[in-house]
Protein backbone atom coordinates (compact mmCIF):
# COMPACT_ATOMS: atom_id res chain seq x y z
CA UNK A 1 0.00 0.00 0.00
CA UNK A 2 2.55 2.42 -0.74
CA UNK A 3 2.25 5.39 -2.67
CA UNK A 4 3.99 6.72 -5.43
CA UNK A 5 6.06 9.98 -5.84
CA UNK A 6 5.94 11.97 -9.36
CA UNK A 7 8.45 12.01 -11.94
CA UNK A 8 10.30 14.60 -13.60
CA UNK A 9 7.58 14.94 -15.99
CA UNK A 10 5.17 15.43 -13.40
CA UNK A 11 3.63 11.81 -13.88
CA UNK A 12 2.47 9.35 -10.62
CA UNK A 13 2.68 6.40 -13.04
CA UNK A 14 2.51 2.60 -11.28
CA UNK A 15 2.29 0.41 -14.05
CA UNK A 16 5.00 -0.84 -16.00
CA UNK A 17 5.87 1.13 -19.43
CA UNK A 18 5.10 -2.19 -21.46
CA UNK A 19 1.71 -2.23 -19.91
CA UNK A 20 -0.23 -2.25 -22.91
CA UNK A 21 -3.42 -3.68 -21.48
CA UNK A 22 -4.46 -0.90 -19.42
CA UNK A 23 -6.60 1.35 -21.32
CA UNK A 24 -6.36 4.03 -18.56
CA UNK A 25 -2.68 4.43 -18.94
CA UNK A 26 -3.36 3.83 -23.41
CA UNK A 27 -5.51 6.79 -23.14
CA UNK A 28 -3.18 8.80 -21.02
CA UNK A 29 -0.50 7.79 -23.18
CA UNK A 30 -2.95 9.62 -26.03
CA UNK A 31 -3.54 12.77 -23.75
CA UNK A 32 0.40 13.31 -23.27
CA UNK A 33 1.14 12.73 -27.17
CA UNK A 34 -2.07 14.88 -28.41
CA UNK A 35 -3.38 17.06 -26.00
CA UNK A 36 -0.49 17.85 -23.56
CA UNK A 37 2.77 17.64 -25.96
CA UNK A 38 1.70 20.71 -28.04
CA UNK A 39 0.06 22.73 -25.25
CA UNK A 40 3.77 22.75 -23.63
CA UNK A 41 5.16 23.24 -27.33
CA UNK A 42 3.19 26.95 -26.88
CA UNK A 43 4.22 27.71 -23.66
CA UNK A 44 5.85 26.13 -20.31
CA UNK A 45 3.65 25.56 -17.31
CA UNK A 46 4.05 28.05 -14.27
CA UNK A 47 7.06 26.46 -12.59
CA UNK A 48 9.71 23.06 -12.96
CA UNK A 49 7.88 21.13 -9.87
CA UNK A 50 5.02 21.79 -8.06
CA UNK A 51 4.38 20.77 -4.02
CA UNK A 52 2.53 20.76 -1.72
CA UNK A 53 3.02 23.37 1.67
CA UNK A 54 4.87 20.25 3.20
CA UNK A 55 7.16 19.86 0.25
CA UNK A 56 5.15 16.68 -1.09
CA UNK A 57 5.76 16.76 -4.88
CA UNK A 58 2.19 16.98 -6.73
CA UNK A 59 1.79 15.33 -10.19
CA UNK A 60 0.45 17.36 -13.21
CA UNK A 61 -1.77 14.52 -13.33
CA UNK A 62 -4.01 11.96 -11.71
CA UNK A 63 -5.82 9.23 -12.14
CA UNK A 64 -7.36 5.77 -11.42
CA UNK A 65 -3.93 4.33 -11.70
CA UNK A 66 -2.37 7.12 -9.12
CA UNK A 67 -3.53 5.33 -5.81
CA UNK A 68 -2.92 1.78 -4.73
CA UNK A 69 -6.28 2.30 -1.88
CA UNK A 70 -8.45 -0.47 -2.79
CA UNK A 71 -12.22 1.05 -1.74
CA UNK A 72 -11.75 -1.30 1.11
CA UNK A 73 -8.91 1.46 1.95
CA UNK A 74 -11.91 4.04 0.93
CA UNK A 75 -14.72 2.80 2.63
CA UNK A 76 -17.74 4.04 3.34
CA UNK A 77 -18.55 6.13 6.58
CA UNK A 78 -19.14 4.72 9.99
CA UNK A 79 -17.12 1.98 9.25
CA UNK A 80 -13.37 0.48 9.47
CA UNK A 81 -11.12 2.47 8.49
CA UNK A 82 -13.34 5.07 9.05
CA UNK A 83 -11.13 6.93 6.38
CA UNK A 84 -14.59 8.98 5.15
CA UNK A 85 -15.47 9.65 8.82
CA UNK A 86 -16.72 8.45 12.26
CA UNK A 87 -20.36 8.90 12.04
CA UNK A 88 -22.52 7.54 9.31
CA UNK A 89 -24.44 10.81 8.41
CA UNK A 90 -21.36 13.39 9.40
CA UNK A 91 -22.86 16.71 8.88
CA UNK A 92 -26.57 15.13 7.65
CA UNK A 93 -27.10 14.37 10.87
CA UNK A 94 -25.77 17.37 13.39
CA UNK A 95 -23.16 20.09 12.42
CA UNK A 96 -19.88 20.04 14.13
CA UNK A 97 -19.42 21.46 17.65
CA UNK A 98 -18.40 25.46 16.98
CA UNK A 99 -15.90 26.53 19.75
CA UNK A 100 -14.19 29.93 19.68
CA UNK A 101 -11.12 29.77 22.32
CA UNK A 102 -12.09 32.98 24.57
CA UNK A 103 -9.98 34.28 27.73
CA UNK A 104 -8.77 37.44 28.87
CA UNK A 105 -8.17 39.68 32.06
CA UNK A 106 -10.18 38.40 35.22
CA UNK A 107 -12.36 35.39 35.50
CA UNK A 108 -15.02 37.93 35.52
CA UNK A 109 -13.97 39.41 31.81
CA UNK A 110 -13.77 36.27 30.25
CA UNK A 111 -17.10 35.04 31.82
CA UNK A 112 -18.77 37.97 30.19
CA UNK A 113 -17.03 36.81 26.64
CA UNK A 114 -18.82 33.22 27.14
CA UNK A 115 -22.18 34.72 27.70
CA UNK A 116 -21.83 36.79 24.70
CA UNK A 117 -20.30 33.89 22.66
CA UNK A 118 -23.44 31.52 23.77
CA UNK A 119 -25.97 34.15 23.12
CA UNK A 120 -24.44 34.76 19.53
CA UNK A 121 -24.68 31.00 18.66
CA UNK A 122 -21.40 29.00 20.14
CA UNK A 123 -21.93 25.36 21.02
CA UNK A 124 -19.51 24.83 23.17
CA UNK A 125 -17.12 26.65 25.10
CA UNK A 126 -12.90 26.47 24.60
CA UNK A 127 -11.36 28.11 27.69
CA UNK A 128 -7.53 30.21 26.35
CA UNK A 129 -5.06 30.54 29.97
CA UNK A 130 -3.22 32.96 30.28
CA UNK A 131 0.83 32.17 30.71
CA UNK A 132 1.28 32.35 34.19
CA UNK A 133 -1.67 29.70 34.25
CA UNK A 134 0.25 27.18 31.35
CA UNK A 135 3.19 27.19 33.59
CA UNK A 136 1.03 26.81 37.02
CA UNK A 137 2.19 30.09 38.40
CA UNK A 138 -0.21 31.80 40.31
CA UNK A 139 -1.08 35.45 39.83
CA UNK A 140 1.06 36.91 42.34
CA UNK A 141 4.28 35.62 41.58
CA UNK A 142 7.13 37.20 40.61
CA UNK A 143 7.25 35.65 37.24
CA UNK A 144 4.01 36.53 36.37
CA UNK A 145 4.26 40.17 36.60
CA UNK A 146 3.16 41.99 32.93
CA UNK A 147 1.23 38.50 31.67
CA UNK A 148 -1.62 37.77 33.86
CA UNK A 149 -4.99 37.70 31.75
CA UNK A 150 -2.86 38.88 28.66
CA UNK A 151 -2.78 35.72 26.74
CA UNK A 152 -6.02 34.44 28.01
CA UNK A 153 -8.15 34.52 31.34
CA UNK A 154 -6.01 34.06 34.83
CA UNK A 155 -7.11 31.02 37.10
CA UNK A 156 -5.01 30.76 40.41
CA UNK A 157 -7.84 29.09 42.47
CA UNK A 158 -10.71 27.33 42.76
CA UNK A 159 -12.73 30.06 43.93
CA UNK A 160 -11.57 31.87 40.20
CA UNK A 161 -12.70 28.70 38.50
CA UNK A 162 -15.60 29.28 40.31
CA UNK A 163 -16.14 33.02 38.79
CA UNK A 164 -15.07 31.92 35.50
CA UNK A 165 -18.25 29.74 35.02
CA UNK A 166 -20.82 31.74 36.65
CA UNK A 167 -23.90 31.16 35.05
CA UNK A 168 -22.53 28.53 32.82
CA UNK A 169 -25.17 25.37 32.62
CA UNK A 170 -22.32 23.08 32.81
CA UNK A 171 -24.76 20.37 33.06
CA UNK A 172 -25.82 20.88 29.30
CA UNK A 173 -22.35 22.93 27.63
CA UNK A 174 -19.52 21.03 27.27
CA UNK A 175 -16.01 22.58 27.26
CA UNK A 176 -12.49 22.39 25.87
CA UNK A 177 -9.66 23.90 28.15
CA UNK A 178 -6.47 24.43 27.08
CA UNK A 179 -4.50 23.38 29.49
CA UNK A 180 -0.95 21.21 30.06
CA UNK A 181 1.11 20.59 32.00
CA UNK A 182 -0.87 21.79 34.93
CA UNK A 183 -4.21 20.49 33.33
CA UNK A 184 -4.47 17.98 36.60
CA UNK A 185 -5.05 20.61 38.90
CA UNK A 186 -7.37 23.08 36.73
CA UNK A 187 -9.25 20.19 35.61
CA UNK A 188 -9.98 19.50 39.28
CA UNK A 189 -11.23 22.79 39.35
CA UNK A 190 -13.11 22.24 36.92
CA UNK A 191 -15.07 19.19 38.82
CA UNK A 192 -14.82 21.00 42.06
CA UNK A 193 -17.26 23.94 40.77
CA UNK A 194 -19.29 21.28 38.56
CA UNK A 195 -19.73 19.37 42.18
CA UNK A 196 -20.56 23.26 43.42
CA UNK A 197 -23.21 23.72 40.99
CA UNK A 198 -24.54 20.24 42.06
CA UNK A 199 -23.65 18.61 38.39
CA UNK A 200 -22.67 14.88 39.33
CA UNK A 201 -19.27 13.66 37.37
CA UNK A 202 -20.82 11.67 35.10
CA UNK A 203 -22.91 14.52 33.61
CA UNK A 204 -19.61 16.89 33.09
CA UNK A 205 -18.78 16.68 29.71
CA UNK A 206 -15.86 18.48 28.09
CA UNK A 207 -11.63 17.57 27.48
CA UNK A 208 -8.69 18.35 28.90
CA UNK A 209 -5.68 19.08 26.19
CA UNK A 210 -3.18 17.42 28.76
CA UNK A 211 -1.09 16.57 25.99
CA UNK A 212 2.11 16.92 27.68
CA UNK A 213 4.44 14.98 25.28
CA UNK A 214 3.26 17.93 22.37
CA UNK A 215 4.73 20.59 24.82
CA UNK A 216 8.73 18.84 25.19
CA UNK A 217 8.04 18.69 21.37
CA UNK A 218 6.88 22.25 20.40
CA UNK A 219 5.00 24.48 23.10
CA UNK A 220 7.52 24.50 25.68
CA UNK A 221 5.28 25.04 28.82
CA UNK A 222 6.15 21.84 30.75
CA UNK A 223 6.55 21.49 34.20
CA UNK A 224 8.43 18.43 35.30
CA UNK A 225 10.33 15.82 33.43
CA UNK A 226 8.77 14.02 31.12
CA UNK A 227 8.46 10.78 32.31
CA UNK A 228 6.62 11.49 35.73
CA UNK A 229 4.51 14.33 33.40
CA UNK A 230 3.52 11.12 31.80
CA UNK A 231 2.54 9.73 34.90
CA UNK A 232 0.43 12.38 35.73
CA UNK A 233 -1.51 12.16 32.47
CA UNK A 234 -2.29 8.49 32.95
CA UNK A 235 -3.84 9.62 36.49
CA UNK A 236 -6.04 11.85 34.96
CA UNK A 237 -7.00 8.93 32.02
CA UNK A 238 -7.54 6.56 34.81
CA UNK A 239 -9.57 9.10 36.97
CA UNK A 240 -11.82 9.83 34.14
CA UNK A 241 -12.00 6.37 32.97
CA UNK A 242 -13.96 5.36 36.55
CA UNK A 243 -16.12 8.53 37.24
CA UNK A 244 -16.31 10.66 34.15
CA UNK A 245 -17.90 8.89 31.32
CA UNK A 246 -18.63 12.07 29.43
CA UNK A 247 -14.85 13.92 29.92
CA UNK A 248 -12.15 13.49 27.46
CA UNK A 249 -9.29 13.21 29.51
CA UNK A 250 -6.77 14.23 27.18
CA UNK A 251 -6.99 16.00 23.59
CA UNK A 252 -4.25 15.04 21.60
CA UNK A 253 -2.92 17.59 19.72
CA UNK A 254 -0.83 17.99 16.81
CA UNK A 255 -1.67 22.28 16.60
CA UNK A 256 1.25 23.22 18.63
CA UNK A 257 3.50 21.32 16.29
CA UNK A 258 2.14 22.38 13.46
CA UNK A 259 2.19 26.45 14.73
CA UNK A 260 5.69 25.86 15.45
CA UNK A 261 7.12 25.18 11.88
CA UNK A 262 6.24 20.97 11.40
CA UNK A 263 4.79 19.99 7.93
CA UNK A 264 1.26 18.60 7.67
CA UNK A 265 2.67 14.70 7.60
CA UNK A 266 5.49 15.74 10.77
CA UNK A 267 1.59 17.27 12.55
CA UNK A 268 -0.07 13.88 11.68
CA UNK A 269 3.03 11.41 12.48
CA UNK A 270 4.17 13.47 15.51
CA UNK A 271 0.49 13.57 17.37
CA UNK A 272 -0.42 10.00 16.42
CA UNK A 273 2.83 8.76 18.09
CA UNK A 274 2.07 10.84 20.92
CA UNK A 275 -1.34 8.77 21.08
CA UNK A 276 0.37 5.54 20.87
CA UNK A 277 2.80 6.40 23.99
CA UNK A 278 -0.58 7.51 26.13
CA UNK A 279 -2.31 4.12 24.98
CA UNK A 280 0.60 2.11 26.07
CA UNK A 281 0.96 3.95 29.26
CA UNK A 282 -2.78 3.73 30.51
CA UNK A 283 -2.34 -0.12 29.20
CA UNK A 284 0.75 -0.27 31.56
CA UNK A 285 -1.39 0.96 34.44
CA UNK A 286 -4.04 -2.02 34.38
CA UNK A 287 -6.62 -0.65 31.84
CA UNK A 288 -7.89 -2.04 29.28
CA UNK A 289 -7.78 -0.64 25.72
CA UNK A 290 -11.58 -0.58 25.66
CA UNK A 291 -12.18 0.98 28.73
CA UNK A 292 -10.43 4.57 27.39
CA UNK A 293 -9.82 5.15 24.40
CA UNK A 294 -13.50 5.79 23.04
CA UNK A 295 -12.90 9.06 24.89
CA UNK A 296 -9.26 9.93 23.67
CA UNK A 297 -9.64 12.79 21.01
CA UNK A 298 -7.41 14.76 18.92
CA UNK A 299 -6.96 18.12 17.89
CA UNK A 300 -5.79 19.08 14.61
CA UNK A 301 -4.07 22.20 12.66
CA UNK A 302 -5.84 23.43 9.17
CA UNK A 303 -3.58 25.25 7.40
CA UNK A 304 -3.18 26.83 3.62
CA UNK A 305 -2.47 24.06 1.64
CA UNK A 306 -6.58 22.77 1.01
CA UNK A 307 -6.35 19.04 -0.45
CA UNK A 308 -2.96 18.55 1.78
CA UNK A 309 -4.60 19.09 5.07
CA UNK A 310 -7.99 16.98 3.81
CA UNK A 311 -5.86 13.95 3.14
CA UNK A 312 -4.10 14.77 6.25
CA UNK A 313 -7.72 14.61 8.59
CA UNK A 314 -8.84 11.56 6.25
CA UNK A 315 -5.14 9.66 6.85
CA UNK A 316 -5.10 10.19 10.36
CA UNK A 317 -8.75 8.29 10.98
CA UNK A 318 -7.28 5.94 8.79
CA UNK A 319 -4.21 4.93 10.53
CA UNK A 320 -5.26 5.26 14.41
CA UNK A 321 -8.00 2.98 13.36
CA UNK A 322 -5.71 0.49 12.37
CA UNK A 323 -3.16 1.28 14.84
CA UNK A 324 -5.78 0.28 17.69
CA UNK A 325 -7.06 -2.57 16.00
CA UNK A 326 -3.94 -4.25 14.86
CA UNK A 327 -1.40 -2.60 17.67
CA UNK A 328 -3.35 -2.42 20.77
CA UNK A 329 -6.21 -4.76 20.23
CA UNK A 330 -8.99 -2.74 20.17
CA UNK A 331 -12.28 -4.82 20.20
CA UNK A 332 -14.59 -1.94 20.34
CA UNK A 333 -15.35 -0.07 17.44
CA UNK A 334 -15.21 3.40 18.93
CA UNK A 335 -11.88 2.54 20.69
CA UNK A 336 -10.92 2.66 16.88
CA UNK A 337 -12.56 6.21 16.11
CA UNK A 338 -10.35 9.34 15.88
CA UNK A 339 -12.58 12.26 16.72
CA UNK A 340 -11.18 15.70 16.55
CA UNK A 341 -11.06 18.94 16.96
CA UNK A 342 -9.57 21.92 14.00
CA UNK A 343 -8.33 25.25 14.60
CA UNK A 344 -7.50 27.20 11.53
CA UNK A 345 -3.61 28.07 11.09
CA UNK A 346 -2.57 30.93 13.83
CA UNK A 347 0.83 30.81 12.57
CA UNK A 348 -0.55 31.84 8.65
CA UNK A 349 -2.47 34.83 10.14
CA UNK A 350 -0.41 37.87 9.24
CA UNK A 351 -0.72 41.50 10.78
CA UNK A 352 -0.46 42.96 7.33
CA UNK A 353 -3.87 43.81 5.51
CA UNK A 354 -5.09 41.67 8.51
CA UNK A 355 -8.41 41.68 6.60
CA UNK A 356 -6.98 38.82 4.66
CA UNK A 357 -7.13 36.68 7.31
CA UNK A 358 -10.79 36.07 7.12
CA UNK A 359 -10.16 34.95 3.99
CA UNK A 360 -7.74 32.67 4.93
CA UNK A 361 -9.49 31.57 7.96
CA UNK A 362 -12.77 30.47 5.52
CA UNK A 363 -10.42 28.20 3.57
CA UNK A 364 -8.67 26.80 6.02
CA UNK A 365 -12.43 26.01 8.10
CA UNK A 366 -14.07 24.79 5.05
CA UNK A 367 -10.72 22.24 4.42
CA UNK A 368 -11.58 20.71 8.36
CA UNK A 369 -15.52 20.47 7.28
CA UNK A 370 -14.81 18.68 3.94
CA UNK A 371 -12.31 16.53 6.50
CA UNK A 372 -14.76 15.54 8.78
CA UNK A 373 -14.10 17.22 12.15
CA UNK A 374 -16.30 16.99 14.97
CA UNK A 375 -15.95 20.60 16.25
CA UNK A 376 -14.15 23.69 14.78
CA UNK A 377 -12.71 26.96 16.33
CA UNK A 378 -11.89 29.71 13.59
CA UNK A 379 -9.34 32.26 13.94
CA UNK A 380 -10.56 35.98 14.32
CA UNK A 381 -8.92 38.14 11.47
CA UNK A 382 -6.83 40.64 14.06
CA UNK A 383 -4.93 37.59 16.30
CA UNK A 384 -2.08 38.48 14.42
CA UNK A 385 -2.15 41.48 16.13
CA UNK A 386 -3.95 41.33 19.65
CA UNK A 387 -6.16 39.25 21.60
CA UNK A 388 -9.36 39.32 19.72
CA UNK A 389 -11.79 41.95 20.00
CA UNK A 390 -15.89 40.96 19.94
CA UNK A 391 -16.10 42.12 16.21
CA UNK A 392 -13.37 40.01 14.98
CA UNK A 393 -14.71 36.73 17.05
CA UNK A 394 -18.11 37.51 16.06
CA UNK A 395 -16.48 37.65 12.14
CA UNK A 396 -14.83 34.41 13.19
CA UNK A 397 -17.86 32.44 14.32
CA UNK A 398 -19.85 34.07 11.62
CA UNK A 399 -18.01 32.42 8.97
CA UNK A 400 -18.40 28.96 10.53
CA UNK A 401 -22.42 29.15 10.20
CA UNK A 402 -22.29 30.31 6.59
CA UNK A 403 -20.57 27.54 6.04
CA UNK A 404 -23.19 25.19 7.43
CA UNK A 405 -26.28 26.92 6.60
CA UNK A 406 -25.17 28.04 3.24
CA UNK A 407 -22.29 26.19 0.94
CA UNK A 408 -23.87 22.99 0.56
CA UNK A 409 -20.86 20.95 2.65
CA UNK A 410 -22.50 19.78 4.64
CA UNK A 411 -24.90 17.68 2.31
CA UNK A 412 -23.21 15.07 1.36
CA UNK A 413 -20.30 12.99 3.60
CA UNK A 414 -16.78 13.00 2.62
CA UNK A 415 -17.82 14.53 -1.10
CA UNK A 416 -13.82 14.48 -2.19
CA UNK A 417 -13.84 10.66 -1.83
CA UNK A 418 -12.89 8.97 -4.70
CA UNK A 419 -11.12 12.36 -6.15
CA UNK A 420 -7.68 11.05 -7.71
CA UNK A 421 -5.75 12.94 -6.25
CA UNK A 422 -7.24 13.51 -2.54
CA UNK A 423 -6.71 9.97 -2.30
CA UNK A 424 -3.23 9.72 -3.65
CA UNK A 425 -2.33 12.62 -1.28
CA UNK A 426 -4.35 10.78 1.58
CA UNK A 427 -2.21 7.28 0.57
CA UNK A 428 0.98 9.53 0.79
CA UNK A 429 -0.07 10.88 4.23
CA UNK A 430 -0.52 7.55 5.54
CA UNK A 431 3.17 6.38 4.23
CA UNK A 432 4.88 9.31 5.35
CA UNK A 433 3.45 8.80 8.72
CA UNK A 434 3.70 4.76 8.83
CA UNK A 435 7.76 6.14 7.71
CA UNK A 436 8.37 8.45 11.06
CA UNK A 437 6.49 5.69 13.48
CA UNK A 438 9.44 3.36 12.29
CA UNK A 439 12.20 6.00 12.93
CA UNK A 440 10.14 6.72 16.47
CA UNK A 441 10.14 3.04 17.40
CA UNK A 442 13.74 2.42 16.79
CA UNK A 443 14.52 5.05 19.36
CA UNK A 444 12.88 3.59 21.84
CA UNK A 445 9.28 5.68 21.90
CA UNK A 446 8.32 9.30 22.10
CA UNK A 447 10.02 10.21 25.53
CA UNK A 448 13.18 8.45 24.22
CA UNK A 449 12.82 10.71 20.70
CA UNK A 450 12.17 13.84 22.71
CA UNK A 451 15.33 13.21 25.18
CA UNK A 452 17.03 13.02 22.18
CA UNK A 453 16.11 15.87 20.85
CA UNK A 454 14.52 14.08 17.32
CA UNK A 455 11.60 16.27 17.31
CA UNK A 456 12.42 19.44 18.00
CA UNK A 457 15.07 19.35 15.05
CA UNK A 458 12.59 17.84 12.45
CA UNK A 459 10.32 21.04 13.57
CA UNK A 460 13.15 23.36 12.73
CA UNK A 461 14.97 22.23 10.18
CA UNK A 462 10.97 22.13 8.46
CA UNK A 463 10.59 25.61 9.83
CA UNK A 464 13.71 26.73 8.68
CA UNK A 465 12.58 25.43 4.94
CA UNK A 466 10.11 26.87 4.79
CA UNK A 467 11.31 30.97 5.72
CA UNK A 468 13.83 30.81 3.70
CA UNK A 469 11.30 29.76 1.48
CA UNK A 470 9.33 32.67 2.30
CA UNK A 471 11.81 35.31 2.17
CA UNK A 472 13.23 33.98 -1.03
CA UNK A 473 10.14 34.87 -2.52
CA UNK A 474 9.75 31.16 -4.06
CA UNK A 475 7.16 30.57 -1.27
CA UNK A 476 4.27 33.52 -1.77
CA UNK A 477 2.10 35.23 1.13
CA UNK A 478 0.22 37.52 -0.13
CA UNK A 479 0.45 41.04 1.92
CA UNK A 480 3.93 40.30 2.75
CA UNK A 481 6.16 39.36 0.00
CA UNK A 482 3.50 39.73 -2.54
CA UNK A 483 0.63 42.36 -3.25
CA UNK A 484 1.85 44.63 -0.44
CA UNK A 485 0.44 48.10 0.12
CA UNK A 486 1.85 50.79 2.46
CA UNK A 487 -0.85 51.13 4.53
CA UNK A 488 -1.83 51.78 8.51
CA UNK A 489 -3.02 48.89 9.82
CA UNK A 490 -6.79 49.43 11.10
CA UNK A 491 -8.10 47.26 13.57
CA UNK A 492 -10.02 48.38 17.26
CA UNK A 493 -7.48 47.64 19.87
CA UNK A 494 -8.30 45.25 22.46
CA UNK A 495 -6.04 46.49 25.66
CA UNK A 496 -6.00 44.47 28.73
CA UNK A 497 -4.68 46.02 32.33
CA UNK A 498 -2.50 45.39 35.10
CA UNK A 499 -6.14 45.38 36.63
CA UNK A 500 -6.08 41.77 36.82
CA UNK A 501 -3.39 41.56 38.20
CA UNK A 502 -3.87 43.56 41.06
CA UNK A 503 -7.85 41.80 41.57
CA UNK A 504 -6.31 38.57 41.50
CA UNK A 505 -3.24 39.26 44.18
CA UNK A 506 -5.30 40.77 46.89
CA UNK A 507 -8.25 37.53 46.05
CA UNK A 508 -5.08 35.33 47.09
CA UNK A 509 -4.14 37.37 50.07
CA UNK A 510 -7.88 36.60 51.38
CA UNK A 511 -7.76 33.24 50.26
CA UNK A 512 -4.40 32.10 52.28
CA UNK A 513 -5.66 34.45 55.25
CA UNK A 514 -9.00 32.67 55.55
CA UNK A 515 -7.87 28.84 55.48
CA UNK A 516 -7.06 26.49 57.54
CA UNK A 517 -3.35 26.34 57.80
CA UNK A 518 -3.04 22.67 58.93
CA UNK A 519 -5.25 21.08 56.64
CA UNK A 520 -3.73 22.78 53.57
CA UNK A 521 -0.48 21.45 55.05
CA UNK A 522 -2.16 18.27 55.45
CA UNK A 523 -3.19 18.00 51.79
CA UNK A 524 -0.09 18.93 50.43
CA UNK A 525 1.57 16.44 52.52
CA UNK A 526 -0.71 13.82 51.32
CA UNK A 527 -0.37 14.53 47.70
CA UNK A 528 3.69 14.54 47.78
CA UNK A 529 3.54 10.66 49.03
CA UNK A 530 1.29 9.91 46.81
CA UNK A 531 3.07 11.78 44.12
CA UNK A 532 6.22 9.51 45.65
CA UNK A 533 4.45 6.13 44.87
CA UNK A 534 4.55 4.20 41.49
CA UNK A 535 1.37 3.14 41.39
CA UNK A 536 -1.18 5.26 43.18
CA UNK A 537 -2.95 8.22 41.42
CA UNK A 538 -2.87 11.52 41.80
CA UNK A 539 -6.25 13.15 41.19
CA UNK A 540 -8.07 12.18 44.63
CA UNK A 541 -4.93 14.08 46.20
CA UNK A 542 -5.31 16.92 44.07
CA UNK A 543 -8.96 17.71 44.67
CA UNK A 544 -8.54 17.32 48.34
CA UNK A 545 -5.70 20.15 48.09
CA UNK A 546 -7.99 22.10 46.25
CA UNK A 547 -10.72 21.46 48.83
CA UNK A 548 -8.39 22.80 51.30
CA UNK A 549 -8.01 26.15 49.35
CA UNK A 550 -4.26 25.08 47.59
CA UNK A 551 -3.36 27.56 44.67
CA UNK A 552 -2.29 26.36 41.58
CA UNK A 553 1.36 27.04 41.99
CA UNK A 554 1.01 25.90 45.61
CA UNK A 555 0.07 22.54 44.31
CA UNK A 556 2.72 22.73 41.26
CA UNK A 557 5.11 22.90 43.91
CA UNK A 558 4.26 20.08 46.18
CA UNK A 559 4.70 18.24 42.65
CA UNK A 560 8.13 19.81 42.04
CA UNK A 561 9.41 18.89 45.61
CA UNK A 562 8.86 15.21 44.34
CA UNK A 563 10.02 15.31 40.67
CA UNK A 564 12.09 18.38 40.47
CA UNK A 565 11.76 20.98 37.50
CA UNK A 566 12.82 20.14 33.90
CA UNK A 567 15.35 22.34 31.64
CA UNK A 568 15.24 21.44 27.62
CA UNK A 569 18.79 20.87 26.83
CA UNK A 570 19.59 22.43 23.21
CA UNK A 571 19.51 21.18 20.02
CA UNK A 572 21.31 23.37 18.15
Amino acid sequence: MSASRPDARGRSDRAPEGDGSDPVRAAERRWDAEVLGPALAKGPERKETFATLGGIPVARLYTPRSSRSGFDRVGYPGQPPFTRGVHPTMYRGRVWSMRMFSGFGSPEDTNRRFHYLLGHGESGLSIAFDDPTLYGLDADDPESLGEVGKCGVNVSSLDDMGRLLRGIPLADVTTSMTINAPANIVWGMYLLTGEAHHVPLAQLGGTTQNDILKEYIAQKEFLYPPRPALRLVTDTIEFGTRHTPRWNPVSISGYHIREAGSTAVQELAFTLADGREYVRAAIARGLDVDEFAPRLSFFFNSHNDFFEEIAKFRAARRVWSDVMANEFGAKNERSRWLRFHTQTAGCSCTAQQPELNIVRTAIQAMAGVLGGTQSLHTNSYDEALQLPSEDAVRIALRTQQILASETGLTDAVDPFAGSYYVEWLTDQMEEETRRYFERIDAMGGVVAGIERGFFQREIQEASFRYQRAVEAGTEKVVGVNAYTVEAPIKVPRLKISEAARRSQSVRLRALRSRRSRSRFEAALDRLRKVAATEDGNTMPAVLDALRAKATLGEIVHAFQDVYGSYRERSTY
